[in-house]
């Protein structure tokens, strides 16, 4: 009955039944599955399909569901608040996939790191309210469903004004009148962008459990609340419980995270002025060179068609990172020798592949792989230390060495160590947990002219270990004379 499948304006299809998957070929998951001759519709035939090329940011997934031909009715999964979710508002999940199924997911550990996941030890006390979830039926007498799509948006952002819910009973729900407001602006002090202090434009400004720099990534106890700032840096987060949290923040175009010094004590009907906020990202000299947008994402860098006959229609003209089996593609476009990129040379949406990952040797084995970062410098400061930024948008079982202008060394220069659980290579994502490191270079490591970097990840278990990065900058020594 219901066989045509909305998650966004763009991302809408007829999806193949639970029998045509079972009549299908599996590929190297079970989720993953190649659609046979015997499927139930003909336009779909040798396909792939697969649940997690249908997952959706938290903060994209307010509304997706089901649409039947005859009678014409819609079925809708409807959150109108994110501040039960965990993980944060750019935390891939699950969605709606073939079945058919529609979920609404509380929390998981799809696209996380490590540390994620509940962990109750010695009778500690935990209770949390998820929800309440929306479901919404529509149907009308004619046969578009971009009607119906339209109206469940609509009912979307009428269920998202009314939050939160005024119906509730529950003592752990506070109503409206109940909860708190805070509102502030974020400035970005960075003088080797701009001598003047920086609106934070577009940043996401949230409250989440107290922790470290970065931990509401990986908090599912915690409520969070997040919004988005203004052209001015300015900000306002409504509805919040009362709570103590921390306030944390990510700007896109700058690197890291911000945590404000001090917590945030959100009392019932109160309403908070925090003022002016500075982050100061890290950095410690100017930019000698750099690969890609510091946006959490790999999606600027170069992602390859998928392998003939893997291939999902619906992703052929967007979203190209969703498409089954990228990871091997790397071994068809570097069969013998790794990724080298020359600075001032190279182009990252072209050179530089969107996934860090194994090379292919035979049908079972894989093999580590080390990239190169070729640059020059006319005028090195010895006695100084330059420094290497490395942000990753996802890790999955891996280890990235560093070694400077001598790959033989035994010993890199810096190793992140094993990272990561969020299998977003394998799970069709483009990003996962961010990871952000910094490595110093001692200036006596690199020479005048030309210099490489090698980063290796040296895990080569199987086919999904691997890194994506998200952008990567060489710093000089501050107020150095290098030209």
């Amino acid at each position: 009955m219901f066989r045509y499948m909305a998650i966004s304006d763009k991302r809408q299809r007829i999806m193949p039944t639970a029998t045509d998957r079972k009549r299908g070929h599996e590929l190297s998951y079970r989720e993953a599955v190649l659609l046979s001759n015997s499927t139930s519709n003909p336009r779909l035939k040798g396909e792939v399909d697969d649940k997690y090329q249908y997952s959706s940011d938290n903060k994209d997934s307010h509304v997706h569901g089901w649409i039947s031909n005859r009678p014409h009715i819609g079925f809708w999964v409807i959150t109108p608040s994110d501040e039960f979710r965990a993980g944060g508002p750019v935390k891939p999940d699950l969605t709606s996939h073939a079945g058919p199924t529609s979920l609404a997911v509380f929390f998981s550990d799809h696209y996380a790191g490590a540390n994620y996941g509940i962990r109750l030890r010695d009778g500690q006390p935990w209770k949390k309210v998820f929800g309440p979830v929306f479901v919404f039926v529509n149907s009308d007498s004619g046969n578009n469903h971009t009607t119906l799509w339209e109206d469940a948006k609509r009912k979307m952002s009428e269920e998202t004004e009314k939050w939160p819910y005024h119906f509730p009973k529950s003592k752990d729900y506070p109503h409206a009148n109940e909860r708190g407001t805070i509102r502030g602006c974020l400035l970005v002090r960075d003088r080797y962008i701009e001598r003047d202090l920086m609106p934070a434009k577009s940043a996401y400004v949230g409250l989440a459990r107290p922790g470290d720099v970065g931990s509401w990534q990986d908090d599912y106890e915690g409520y969070q609340f997040w919004t988005k700032t203004d052209e001015t840096g300015h900000f306002t987060i409504r509805g919040v419980r009362p709570d103590t949290y921390n306030l944390y923040a990510w700007v896109p175009g700058i690197i890291g995270d911000f945590k404000h010094k001090n917590d945030v004590i959100v009392r019932k009907g109160n309403e908070i002025h925090i003022g002016e906020l500075i982050y100061d990202p890290p950095r410690n000299g100017p930019t000698l060179w750099e690969i890609g947008i510091p946006d959490r994402t790999a999606s600027e860098f170069f992602i390859p068609d998928p392998a003939p006959g893997l291939m999902n229609k619906l992703y052929i003209n967007n979203e190209k990172f969703r498409q089954y089996g990228l990871w091997d593609r790397y071994t068809d476009l570097y069969p013998n020798k790794d990724l080298i990129y020359t600075v001032g040379e190279s182009d990252y949406r072209k050179d530089w592949f969107f996934a860090h990952v194994t090379r292919k040797i035979n049908k079972k084995n894989y093999t580590s792989t080390t990239w190169q970062i070729q640059f020059d410098v006319r005028k090195v400061i010895t006695t100084k230390s330059y420094t290497l930024r490395i942000a990753l948008a996802s890790a999955n079982f891996a280890e990235i060495q560093v070694r400077v202008n001598n790959p033989p060394t035994r010993r890199p220069l810096f190793s992140t160590g094993r990272i990561g659980k969020d299998n977003a290579v394998a799970r069709h994502g483009i990003h996962g947990r961010y990871y952000l490191y910094s490595v110093s270079v001692p200036g006596f490591q690199l020479q005048n002219g030309r210099n490489i970097i090698y980063l290796r990840q040296s895990r080569g278990l199987n086919p999904f270990v691997g890194v994506m990065y998200d952008y990567i900058r060489l710093e000089g020594p501050p107020d150095g004379d290098y030209y």
